[in-house]
């Protein structure tokens, strides 16, 4: 079950990015994988991939870029 609401889903053919955007501490991925985003893509029979941004308010700038394959 999808709890939640992820910031971006773009899909193709073979492949699917789930991406989270942060302006805080916390982790992007963790909140993807925490609240299961991408369960309900896993009987298209596609890879996975999560992707995690987080902002510094301060500077107003990308800090981290995160990605991890859903194995």
């Amino acid at each position: 079950m999808n709890r939640g609401r992820i910031d971006i889903t773009v899909k193709f053919p073979k492949t699917i990015y789930i991406m989270e955007i942060k302006v805080t501490e916390q982790d992007p991925l963790r909140q993807i994988k925490e609240k299961g985003y991408y369960e309900k893509y896993l009987s298209e029979g596609t890879e996975i991939y999560f992707v995690g941004i987080s902002s510094d308010l301060k500077q107003k700038n990308v800090r981290d870029l995160l990605w991890e394959r859903l194995q």
